[in-house]
């Protein structure tokens, strides 16, 4: 029986050889000329992670099999816990190879989400954090105590912190995308699905690597060239023996002009400030030892780290207005719209007059508290201090707290996989995994030339975990059962900074949030597959999960000397809950609960070339605590509200996969529905946010169409569809108004495409590429307030490429975002602070030049 992942040891990139396109959850093998002329693939440029897909015929005539392009032969995948062919999974999974992430140019984990329709990202900082949205199942709260609901995974490591779901790709092997709950055969709050890289694992066939050179720049107001580096080595130091060592190194100037001081109200936070924005220094590698001492047993150990230094986090800023409504005598917020261009009202009154602003950050508005605040905007159609950014979507801009290398991630881990045979038919699996997380980011609040506040987040973590399984099989029956354990020690750090020279009233200082939470969960787990027919497969699993969590969490004010540095000296505890007498204090709590994690389905081979499967599923994402900033609108009972419960989805699913046209086409399809009890949904008001449980449904569908219609052609489309609604979201906790709202960073339509076509010249091969991205507009808050709306996009990316006939070269010419396009990446409401939203966009167009050898 054949262990997870060993076909993989032998994988290495080949670029000229054997060229491997992923489009839409398929791998479209391209075979250089020079081996389709023999009528043959070497087992060179045939991985033994590559089996074929059972459609296209071995003995197909020469002619008819391969010409320029061997399409349809699929990666296989590990989602089930053992190797799989992907047209006969009945999940809706995507897979990709490591060939073609490379193609595709994917850099950073979440590039993925543009390849993936019903994909998306979400997250905080300007996109230096980010994290996935499968389904529209997503929750973009900011404090990294949270764990996502969709989990990622590096190999067999879990990523503990939400936040670190971003980080760079190399020596990838492949990646599979899981959509719904996958919560029983993965460890971890996989409600909305799975990301899992797997990486390139050394080999014994003998010595081998490759670097990759590219240069490239952007097409921006500043000059903003780079380089990027990535390279790996194979090689074997005994019969039984081999390591392998991948690195990456990006080093980018920012793309974002900062005209600072152009505006400037108050004096700068210190040295340096006003620096350009959108940079990138990142420098990541991993060592893999793989032993082999018998043929019944492989141990594999891999260790890796990461380490970036980032300008202050590029988010520009755009005016808004917050609208008030009566309600039953009270004004209440029920919208925010895009400032009026001679608009000088700093919020709309019930009554159409100016209801003033919150500056000092205590909720209330100053026609409800401090009359001292009430004034109008200093410039018409500008943010509260009158600034307008001066190109609009474009990427000059005025901010004050903007520094060089402000901004850190660090993360390291080492992963232990040890698989033995006992039997022919029986694998026993045992992974250890641990992993350190530090960073600490800041943007500024306003992202205007207003010395006012910065936010920050900061976090020092450390996971284990232990998985222990058992697999086997007969001629009927796959199973898998085992043991798992995870340990998060998580103490994060989140806050608002009034640096030196702000205009607020007793700058300098830090208000602060502190948080400490320990997770210990345990669980046990058993998926069955069983062949009722030679037609029929019936699978079903369970998933009992023991949830142990202690906290610790308060708020304070703190002193600082510094504009870069947080939390110093003794703080002063403010909340965020208070004694008897009223003293601020310290809020502990701690939980204890067992929840439970099942699917059953089935799967029908209709004919060879059409399985048909339907699923029901139940997910669950334990509860946990808020840790909230201070100030922003003001909360009842909060010691009720610092807790919140477990989401519960019940998934119900059904699709078919399909090949037709002698296999050269495939078309794919499924429909799904969501049922969330307590779907955790992230609530940001004023400047701060909690979690809050709601019922909510979803419903939606995937499909796609993959193609090689001709010699050399690949043709690839699929698109997404969602219609999702969260019921009865407050506008703000404890007030009079609720409304059933769309989840954040949740498009209702997406649409990918890929066209390649592939030629010999100069005796080598010449390869062209496009692809296509299209996503419909969404909210980043969840109130889905009418200025809290990205627009649709379109994204488009080309790359022309010419490898060696030897296969060791290739160069290629690239372009990303050919269009550019403005698309949107992450915003904030901030209209009663600062009378402005945060927004922030990808990347301008990209010229890039890239040499590639490998040997």
């Amino acid at each position: 029986m054949a262990r997870m992942g060993s076909g993989a040891a032998g994988a290495r990139r080949r670029r000229g050889g054997a060229l491997a396109l992923s489009g839409m959850g398929l791998t479209l093998w391209a075979v250089a000329s020079a081996a389709a002329q023999d009528g043959r693939v070497s087992s060179d440029q045939v991985s033994g992670d590559q089996v074929s897909g059972g459609q296209v015929s071995d003995d197909r005539a020469a002619d008819d099999a391969i010409a320029a392009t061997r399409a349809l032969e699929e990666i296989v995948i590990t989602a089930q816990r053992r190797q799989q062919s992907l047209q006969d999974v009945g999940l809706a999974i995507e897979a990709f190879s490591g060939e073609a992430l490379a193609e595709y140019d994917v850099e950073k984990s979440w590039d993925i989400a543009d390849l993936t329709p019903g994909v998306h990202v979400s997250g905080n900082l300007a996109g230096q954090n980010t994290q996935f949205t499968i389904r529209g199942v997503t929750q973009n709260d900011f404090n990294d105590i949270v764990e996502s609901p969709n989990a990622v995974y590096l190999d067999e490591g879990y990523i503990a912190i939400a936040q670190a779901q971003t980080f760079a790709t190399f020596d990838i092997d492949r990646v599979e995308i899981l959509k719904g709950p996958q919560g029983t055969l993965f460890g971890r709050n996989a409600t909305g699905g799975l990301v899992r890289y797997i990486s390139r694992k050394p080999s014994l066939d003998g010595p081998a690597g490759y670097l990759n050179t590219t240069y490239g720049v952007y097409d921006a107001p500043v000059v903003a060239d780079g380089i990027e580096l990535e390279g790996a080595v194979n090689l074997p130091l005994a019969d039984t023996v081999a390591v392998r060592g991948a690195f990456t190194y990006s080093l980018q100037d920012p793309y974002m002009e900062n005209l600072y001081p152009l505006g400037a109200v108050g004096d700068p936070p210190g040295p340096g400030a006003g620096a350009d924005l959108g940079d990138d220094d990142t420098l990541a590698g991993r060592f893999t030892l793989l032993i082999e001492p018998r043929a019944d047993l492989r141990i594999l150990l891999a260790a890796n780290a990461e380490r970036s230094r980032l300008n202050t986090g590029p988010f520009q800023s755009k005016p808004t207005i917050a609208v008030f409504e009566d309600v039953n005598g009270v004004p209440e917020l029920v919208n925010t719209i895009d400032v009026a261009p001679g608009e000088t009202r700093t919020s709309i009154a019930p009554d159409g007059g100016d209801f003033g602003t919150d500056l000092d950050n205590d909720g209330l508005f100053a026609a409800q508290g401090d009359p001292d605040d009430f004034f109008g905007r200093f410039g018409p159609g500008g943010d509260f201090f009158g600034f307008v950014d001066p190109d609009g979507e474009d990427f000059q801009f005025s901010s004050d707290f903007a520094f060089e290398d402000s901004n850190s991630t660090d993360t390291w881990g080492i992963n232990l996989d040890v698989a033995w045979d006992l039997t022919d038919a029986i694998t026993l699996t045992w992974i250890s995994d641990f992993k350190d997380y530090a960073k600490l980011l800041f943007i500024d609040v306003d992202a205007a030339p207003v010395n006012q506040s910065a936010n920050y987040a900061g976090v020092d973590a450390q996971s284990i975990s232990q998985e222990l399984r058992l697999s086997g099989g007969t001629d009927r029956f796959e199973w898998v059962t085992g043991l798992y354990y995870l340990n998060i020690d998580n103490r994060s750090q989140n806050g608002l900074k009034f640096p030196v020279n702000s205009v607020v009233p007793g700058a300098p200082f830090d208000l602060g949030s502190e948080a400490d939470l320990e997770t210990n969960s345990y669980s046990a787990f058993g998926q069955v597959a069983y062949d009722a027919t030679d037609r029929l497969t019936l699978v079903g699993g369970v998933r009992v999960i023991q949830e142990e969590k202690d906290y610790r969490f308060f708020q304070a004010i703190f002193p600082t000397e510094d504009s870069r540095i947080i939390h110093q000296g003794d703080p002063q505890i403010i909340g965020p809950v208070f004694d008897a007498n009223g003293a601020p204090v310290t809020f502990q709590d701690s939980l204890s609960d067992t929840h439970w994690a099942a699917n059953l389905r089935a799967e029908y081979r209709l004919t060879p070339d059409v399985l048909l499967f339907a699923s029901a599923k139940r997910g669950v994402k334990a509860g946990s605590f808020n840790a909230q900033l201070a100030g922003g609108l003001p909360i009842p009972d909060l010691r009720e509200v610092i807790p919140y419960d477990a989401e519960i989805l019940y998934a119900y699913e059904a699709g078919a996969k399909t090949s037709f046209w002698q296999g050269r086409g495939r078309f794919n399809a499924n429909v799904f529905f969501y049922d969330y009890n307590d779907y955790q949904a992230f609530l940001f008001t004023g400047v701060s946010g909690i979690v809050t449980n709601e019922d909510a449904t979803y419903k939606g569908a995937d499909i796609k169409l993959d193609l090689s219609p001709a010699p050399g052609w690949d043709v690839s489309v699929s698109t997404a569809l969602l219609d999702a609604k969260i019921k009865d979201v407050p506008l703000r906790i404890g007030g009079p108004i609720s409304r059933d709202v769309e989840p954040t960073y949740a498009p209702e339509y997406q649409v990918s495409a890929m066209t390649r076509y592939q030629w010999q010249l100069f005796g080598g091969t010449a390869s062209a590429m496009a692809d296509l991205s299209w996503s419909d507009g969404f909210y980043y808050n969840l109130r889905n307030f009418d200025a809290d709306q990205f627009d649709d996009y379109v994204m488009v990316n080309f790359r022309l490429a010419w490898a060696s006939p030897d296969g060791h070269w290739e160069a290629a010419f690239k372009v990303r975002n050919l269009t550019d396009e403005r698309a949107g990446v992450q915003g904030f409401n901030l209209a009663g602070l600062c009378g402005c939203n945060e927004i922030a966009f990808r990347p301008p167009r990209w010229f890039g030049l890239s040499v590639d050898y490998a040997y």
